[in-house]
């Protein structure tokens, strides 16, 4: 990995933390006078850092443990993609051929919707774009994660959704009180997605009508599950990757509600793996339809009246 001195001016450069082997890739959000507050690129991590201790590296050549989540990352979205055919194949089985028309299957799908509150707008418009790739219905809406229990009295009874997921920066603090991780003041955020995750499961008690994906990097994995989620982060106390709410969210929307996730399957795909999330069986919140729906501009009618 080539490095150079850093050119403090300039703010969006990638970066690494010399004094953390430069394993993780950042970008410059910030300066604030001898500091910088940076953001990983992959990760969802948010820290300061001495400009001292960085240094620029080449986007075409990233940190290692960044290079490795890139790479999971595309195998994490062929399995989703491979995961997207295999879906079709059976929905053929199902209804069987008769109801094909040239090939073309004659049902339609309703995948489960997804409402995404992220305190990160820059990883909510990655996350936008890979439900849109998928084909998987999503609001999203950038919310500062002390924010997202209000939020969510406005938006679950207008939107409806089938899977919410609550994401954004989170952390073990430093100065945590005691070393205590078992309590939510060790923590960044996890009180806020405890408190969203509440509101919630107020609005929607059931766990398979309402999938709930919560947390960021390090959050309270037990607080969250305890509070009502059925995916959390982090069981192990490790960074998760930016897309890993994303690629579990797209799961549950095109499992059938006949299927409980494969949860094992799930977590395996995920970038962070079962230290980074981890959940409880869940039944899906896909359905298929008959008839194909039509193109109405198309379509020949008498009227009867």
């Amino acid at each position: 990995m080539g490095i150079e001195v850093i050119d403090l001016t300039n703010l969006g450069d990638l970066v690494v933390r010399k004094s953390y082997g430069g394993d993780v890739t950042f970008r410059i959000e910030r300066i604030e006078r001898s500091e910088a507050i940076i953001k990983g690129t992959e990760f969802r991590l948010l820290a300061d850092a001495p400009l001292t201790d960085l240094v620029r590296v080449d986007p075409a050549s990233p940190g290692e443990t960044t290079q490795r989540a890139r790479i999971k990352a595309t195998e994490s979205l062929k399995w989703l993609t491979q995961d997207r055919k295999d879906l079709v194949e059976r929905n053929r089985m199902a209804i069987g051929r008769e109801l094909y028309a040239q090939g073309e299957p004659a049902y339609f799908e309703v995948p489960g919707k997804v409402l995404h509150l992220d305190g990160d707008e820059r990883y909510l418009q990655k996350s936008l774009s890979l439900y849109e790739k998928l084909r998987v219905p999503a609001q999203g809406y950038y919310v500062t994660e002390s924010q997202m229990s209000h939020a969510l009295y406005r938006l679950l009874p207008a939107i409806k959704p089938d899977i919410v997921v609550l994401t954004g920066h989170d952390g073990v603090l430093k100065s945590r009180p005691n070393g205590d991780l078992y309590n939510l003041t060790s923590y960044k955020n996890s009180k806020h997605f405890v408190e969203a995750i509440q509101t919630a499961r107020q609005y929607e008690r059931n766990f398979d009508t309402l999938t709930i994906v919560a947390g960021a990097c390090q959050s309270h994995f037990e607080a969250l599950l305890q509070a009502g989620a059925n995916f959390a982060s982090s069981p192990g106390r490790v960074l998760i990757h930016a897309l890993d709410p994303v690629y579990i969210a797209a799961k549950a929307s095109l499992t059938s509600i006949r299927e409980t996730i494969q949860i094992t399957d799930v977590l395996n795909h995920t970038i962070s793996g079962t230290q980074g999330v981890g959940g409880i069986e869940t039944r899906g919140s896909y359905r298929i339809g008959l008839p194909k729906l039509k193109d109405l501009s198309t379509l020949k009618v008498v009227p009867s009246m």
